[in-house]
């Protein structure tokens, strides 16, 4: 064809170049095979050097054809058409621009260009969204494959890297839209379908995911540059709107990007109305359709969010638009017009220089903001606040947030313009008033002088009957009530009505209209008297009535002025102190509140309490230090977000003190933490040390620090002893970051706190003992240690101090000397070279004191026969000094002595290597020798430790050693309680029983049965507690021994003490956790715990039974058992507490396979059942597991095991709801066989119904044989109390059950129970095992699984 005589369409699709649609339009005359495409490549490259760009008008269908057969053409290829066709448009974009100029272009040269413009446009575009289109394939293979060599693969694709090759493109087809290339078209309009064909690849562009990268920035840009010439130079705004909407619509990825374009286009393209579409499009979806689309909401909600932030003036004008959605469903699109007006607030509308109607915009966002803080969705009320928190945190001016106050401050005024109505004698001077209201109503005056409003005040217009009097009156009336805009509005319709009527007569023309309002204004509220009194008194004299003066109203105007003017300032005092006292009651209360949701699995929530903690303590609230103190215990989370969280907490809390000088800010420091160390808890006080090493070690203290604490420790400046006592606990946190602190200060530290003094200071001493141990490490030596461990010799000063202020300490009645005491046996041992030496001589000396004791007291006594008595605090320090010797003896030989054996023989090993292999080196691999050392080395850790242990069993307790001397005497105050009743002698002798127990299994074997008869029997709460404690640490050293006695560690969970009750959950929670005794049945008691009526004791158990639901399947395990104990007639829990219990156990099955064996289970559990309570608690469990279709088919195959029962209401109940919750997520296949077994429910719920009596009738006759068959209840218990033997046997539990009434029915009808294979090991219920006879025939008993079988 030849150029002249058609014309080049832009295709929708490609096909359509292939078929004739009308006159001279270009056809596709033959696609090319892919053999013949590389030579007619060349050929249209040969003719480009000869025609230039027209020579795409004799070659296009060479480009036709490699577009039509791009998948299977070589990269190569495709590389070199892409290469040519970016030549050939820049060769174009390049000559175009001169035959534009040209004023004799002929029409033909016209249409040949614009064909060559709009093929080779079309070609270079199809090209590009073909690689893209390859490229995004590739990217998804690549997710596929993973991501290594994902660069190797894109350019084994194309031959090239593509990413790199599309921002040229791009900004070459920009360069050629910034020409004038409309002219090339019929009447210099340029088609829509060109147009669209540019800016079509752009978008296409911008769906691509990958596009959002940050290596794909340059792309992005040009794409928006590109949009933007489209935009100013081609009418693109309404294309531009609609895809812009629908791409938000459909890919969450282009909000950012598309806020930067549009941003971008508004300030330097200078096209803000694109913003006023957009949101116009946005603002007129309906809030129905968008709850509907999530998708759709959540982009137009991060759009507008981003817009906001990047240019909020532009769209504040287009706001009105957006308030519909305030009040959609939608919670995402109130989050972002709520974060656009906070936007807007922030950036546009602050500082002192706001006009009236920007203030009173800001007021109206702000009252939006604030009513939004009571919205129904959670994640609305929670953006709202962190709006605000941002508002506050850029420390607005004061004006800025005066919206709302000032609404607060005209409903006063206006309150007291109702008083002056009643009170006429108590007004004040109109002149001084005037003056109070002249600036506000001068700013309000100016605004609509320069911005007329229409329609304002018709509703205070002046009426056709109304005299100029009666219109004063009510200017003078809104004037009093603030409402200067509707009077200055009357005013000036008052002037043009009454022009000769006074005062709207007395206008100066020459004056400014602002003046001459002004002057009028006054002259009404003053009096008409008041502006020229002061010129012409006589003319104001004259305005008097008869017999008055004119100074009669000064001093009866004065007084009620000033009792008035008071009286509104106590009023807006007393208004503020209520609202300050409410908002300290509010914060109060959320203290208690978020305090709770410290320590919450999700990390972002506690950090944002520990911020809030950190914000309320800096204001002063007295309630702060608690949220203070319990984020202490964080500093051990496992979280390092959390964990930084609380130490950036402490850091701005404590180390940013006030002052002018380093001593000052450090005096503060040190003030501040002492006070958290005010009744402080062990563990705070070891939180706290943890805090403060980690500032030490990061040189986060300063030096003054240290300095004004050991000014403090030596009194060299003034302070109290427990301020003195603070600085040597502070110091001895210091020294475990740095240990130097104390190390070089050692000898000042003992003449601190163990100098001879009288009497002697025990806590500052055992803090003393804190901080000295604080220099060396308390752990066992590490296998890689070479050095000896730090050690002081026996001679030492330290010791010799300790070991007198112990032996004096013990002949004294000081309650401070047990827990110094104990610190000091422990220090020796820490530090001293052979402290059993020095702790056995100690042990000697108080034992010879109570010797000493003993013997005056028999002197003095005058009956010889007496036996002498030995006061009770001396044999309890005695006892309780016995029994820390004997741990820390222990722990030494444990820790210290086995750490020091194995040292040293790693040292010998060494040293023999070396004198064997002195300069030659062995054939054998260094991996070998490894090896055979670490293979050695384990033989001789157990070589060691079978020493270690025989010196505990061997030696320690037996013979002449001196602990061995202590425990008849031990023994016999714990065998004794009558004898020996001193309760802090009982818990001492008993604490120290255990230590002991500790050391030898033998010892321990020995004594079990004394330590759990104390443990049951005691009548002391602490010494059960202790106890507890004492066994739970003998069932991880000696656990085969304490095994038979478990069942006696989970009585105590039913102790009358809660404090017992509470030490004996944290102690099974850790034995079970960490598998050192058999969780059995008995484990319901920890369950009976969920509803315990302490608190503390109930998340105690919550938090066992979660980190329980951690181990694979152990919940599952123990369920049967767990429901047959509580819903057991003895020994089980009410109702309704079984219900919560069994509420939240069950929440922990969420697997599937779990679910359905538990349905089929438990159904088949109502066989066995005995009684209507039970059955009602299968139902009720049935009921709370999350059943799925297939657990509804295991219901229905064991239909039969629960169909009779269901003629209970609350059973059928239970059932029927299993229903409703199948219904609600089951798909249509499966409303069926629900529909089945609500059918079957129903049925089976009438028939019991119907047939009740007869089921009574038949059972009336069949239940007195197996009454006469079973043995009496009494004998039983009388032949179970025979056969138990006459020592020590555990008392049965006290009920806890409800008391039945019918107590003598029950008795005769016994129930049977019962037992499953968890308890078949209890000697106690032996008595509860069913003979043959009374065993059910059709049975399903419940076992758990072994625990391997789950584990596979």
């Amino acid at each position: 064809m030849s150029p002249q005589v058609w014309e080049f369409h832009l295709p929708l699709s490609p096909e359509e170049l292939l078929k004739s649609g009308g006159v001279n339009q270009y056809v596709v005359q033959e696609v090319l095979s892919i053999r013949h495409l590389p030579s007619y490549l060349k050929a249209f490259q040969t003719a480009f050097r000869a025609q230039g760009p027209l020579a795409v008008l004799e070659h296009f269908d060479t480009i036709y054809s490699i577009l039509h057969h791009f998948r299977s053409i070589d990269p190569g290829l495709k590389e070199d058409t892409l290469e040519f066709l970016i030549k050939v448009v820049s060769r174009h974009s390049q000559e175009l621009p001169a035959i534009l100029d040209d004023a004799a272009l002929s029409v033909s040269d016209r249409s040949a260009h614009l064909n060559a413009l709009k093929m080779n446009c079309y070609a270079l575009i199809r090209l590009l969204e073909s690689f893209e289109t390859m490229s995004s394939q590739t990217g998804l293979m690549d997710l596929e494959l993973g991501g290594k060599g994902r660069k190797s693969r894109a350019k084994a694709t194309h031959g090239f890297d593509w990413e790199e090759e599309r921002q040229p493109i791009l900004q070459l087809l920009t360069q050629l839209l910034q020409l004038d290339i409309r002219h090339l078209w019929n009447h210099s309009i340029i088609e829509e379908e060109f147009v669209s064909l540019v800016t079509g690849c752009c978008y296409r562009l911008l769906e691509n995911p990958t596009i959002s990268h940050q290596k794909n920035r340059p792309t992005r840009e040009a794409i928006t540059h590109l949009l933007g010439v489209a935009l100013t130079r081609y009418n693109h705004m309404l294309s531009a709107t609609v895809k812009i909407i629908q791409m938000l619509q459909h890919f969450e990825h282009l909000a950012s990007i598309l806020v930067a374009a549009v941003s971008l286009w508004a300030t330097d393209y200078g096209m803000k109305s694109i913003v006023g579409e957009i949101v116009r499009e946005i603002g007129q979806k309906c809030p129905q359709e968008l709850s509907r689309d999530p998708t759709g909401a959540k982009g137009f909600a991060a759009f507008l969010t981003e817009l906001a932030e990047r240019i909020p003036a532009i769209l504040m004008s287009s706001m009105c638009i957006l308030l519909d959605h305030l009040d959609g469903e939608n919670y995402m699109m109130r989050n972002a017009v709520l974060a656009a007006m906070a936007e807007m607030v922030l950036q546009v509308l602050s500082g002192d220089q706001l006009e009236a109607a920007s203030r009173d915009t800001r007021d109206q966002f702000l009252d939006t903001l604030q009513a939004h803080c009571h919205d129904i969705n959670s994640f609305v009320r929670s953006r709202v606040l962190q709006l605000f928190t941002r508002i506050v945190q850029q420390k607005l001016s004061d004006t800025d947030l005066a919206g709302p106050l000032q609404k607060e401050t005209q409903k006063l005024q206006e309150m007291r313009a109702q008083r002056r109505a009643t009170a006429p004698s108590a007004e004040l001077d109109p002149a001084e008033e005037w003056e109070a209201m002249l600036p506000e109503l001068k700013a309000t005056l100016q605004q609509l002088l320069t911005l007329p409003q229409e329609g304002e005040g018709m509703s205070e217009g002046v009426a056709e009957t109304e005299t100029p009097k009666e219109v004063e009156g009510r200017i003078r009336q809104l004037l009093a009530k603030a409402s200067y805009k509707q009077a200055v509005i009357l005013t000036q319709e008052a002037m043009g009505r009454f022009q000769e009527s006074e005062p709207f007569c007395h206008v100066d023309p020459e004056e400014s209209e602002e003046t001459r309002f002004l002057s009028l204004l006054g002259t009404i509220f003053k009096g008409p008297a008041a502006p020229t009194q002061e010129e012409n008194p006589q003319a104001a004299a004259g305005n008097l009535g008869p017999g008055e003066t004119g100074c009669k109203d000064k001093p009866s105007g004065s007084e009620p002025e000033e009792r008035n003017d008071e009286l509104v300032k106590q009023e807006l005092l007393v208004q503020y102190l209520q609202d300050a006292h409410n908002f300290s009651l509010q914060i109060t209360k959320a203290i208690g509140i978020i305090s709770k949701m410290m320590y919450e699995h999700t990390t972002t929530v506690v950090q944002e309490v520990i911020e809030f903690f950190v914000m309320v303590f800096q204001f002063g609230v007295p309630q702060a230090l608690f949220g203070v103190r319990r984020m202490l215990p964080l500093i051990w989370s496992k979280e390092p977000g959390v964990r930084d969280a609380v130490l950036n907490a402490y850091r701005q809390l404590y180390l940013k003190p006030k002052g002018d000088s380093a001593r000052a800010k450090a005096q503060t420091l040190i003030h501040n933490l002492s006070l958290l160390l005010v009744d402080a808890s062990v563990g705070t006080i070891q939180c706290l040390e943890e805090i403060i090493c980690e500032f030490v070690q990061k040189d986060e203290l300063s030096p003054a620090v240290t300095q004004v604490l050991w000014e403090r420790a030596t009194e060299k400046v003034p302070c109290s002893p427990l301020e003195r006592c603070s600085s040597v606990m502070l110091l001895g946190m210091m020294a475990r970051g740095k240990p130097e602190i104390v190390g070089s200060n050692l000898d000042t530290l003992v003449n601190i706190g163990l100098d001879e003094k009288l009497p002697p200071d025990y806590r500052l001493a055992q803090q003393v003992c804190h901080a000295i141990a604080n220099i060396s490490d308390r752990r066992k030596p590490s296998m890689g240690e070479r050095h000896p461990p730090f050690r002081l010799p026996q001679e030492h000063r330290l010791f010799e101090r300790l070991r007198e202020m112990v032996t004096k300490g013990s002949v004294h009645p000081d309650p401070l000397w047990v827990p110094f005491k104990e610190v000091a046996v422990a220090l020796i041992y820490q530090l001293a070279e052979g402290p059993e030496v020095i702790c056995a001589r100690i042990l000697q000396d108080c034992a010879k004191q109570a010797l000493e004791k003993l013997e005056e007291k028999s002197d003095h006594q005058e009956a010889p026969q007496e036996t002498p008595v030995l006061p009770t605090f001396l044999l309890m320090n005695l006892l309780s000094l016995a029994g820390d010797v004997a741990l820390q003896q222990l722990v030494h030989l444990e820790q210290a002595v086995s750490g020091e054996l194995c040292r040293r023989r790693v040292l010998r090993e060494e040293q023999e290597h070396k004198r064997k292999e002195p300069k030659e080196k062995n054939s054998k691999s260094e991996s070998t020798l490894e090896e055979e050392m670490g293979l050695g080395g384990a033989t001789a850790d157990d070589t060691e430790a079978e020493l270690i242990r025989g010196i505990c069993e061997l030696e320690l307790l037996e013979g002449k050693q001196t602990l061995a001397a202590f425990v008849p005497l031990l023994l016999k105050v714990c065998n004794n309680p009558g004898l020996y009743s001193n309760p802090e002698l009982s818990t001492a002798a008993s604490l120290a029983l255990g230590k002991f127990c500790m050391i030898s299994a033998t010892f321990c074997d020995a004594q079990l049965r004394l330590l759990f008869t104390m443990l049951e029997k005691s009548s002391l709460p602490i010494v059960r507690a202790n106890l507890m404690i004492a066994t739970g640490d003998l069932a991880i050293r000696f656990p085969n021994l304490v095994d038979p006695w478990t069942p006696h560690l989970y009585a105590r969970l039913r102790d009358p003490s809660q404090h017992v009750r509470k030490t004996a959950a944290l102690v099974m929670t850790h034995l079970i956790l960490k598998d050192m005794v058999k969780v059995k049945g008995q484990v319901s008691e920890m369950a009976v715990l969920l509803i315990d009526p302490a608190p503390q004791i109930a998340a105690l158990a919550k938090n066992f039974f979660n980190e329980l639901s951690n181990k694979a399947n152990a919940i599952y395990n123990l369920l049967p058992d767990i429901i047959s104990r509580l819903s057991a007639p003895e020994g089980g829990v009410e109702e309704e507490p079984f219900h919560t219990i069994m509420k939240q156990l069950l929440s922990y099955i969420t697997k599937d396979k779990q679910t359905e064996s538990l349905v089929e289970k438990l159904c088949q559990r109502f066989r066995t059942a005995q009684t209507e309570r039970q059955y009602r608690d299968l139902a009720y469990c049935v009921s709370q597991l999350p059943l799925t279709e297939r657990g509804l088919r295991k219901m229905l195959d064991n239909f039969d095991c629960f169909g009779d029962k269901l003629s209970d209401e609350s059973i059928f109940s239970a059932f029927l709801s299993i229903v409703g919750k199948l219904r609600r997520g089951a798909k249509p296949e499966g409303k069926a066989i629900i529909d089945e077994f609500e059918q079957k429910l129903r049925t089976c719920h009438t028939r019991g119904l119907d047939t009740v009596e007869e089921l009574e009738v038949g059972q009336g006759s069949n239940q007195r044989a197996p009454s006469a068959r079973k043995q009496p209840a009494a004998a039983r218990h009388r032949h179970v109390a025979s056969t138990a033997s006459d020592d020590f046997v555990t008392p049965k539990p006290r009920r806890t059950t409800r008391q039945h009434p019918n107590t003598q029915q029950r008795a005769s009808r016994k129930k049977l129970r019962i037992v499953f294979s968890s308890d078949e090991s209890s000697d106690e219920e032996l008595s509860a095992e069913m003979t043959e006879d009374e065993t059910p025939k059709k049975t399903t008993p419940i076992r758990r699984a072994s625990a391997h079988r789950h584990r596979s």
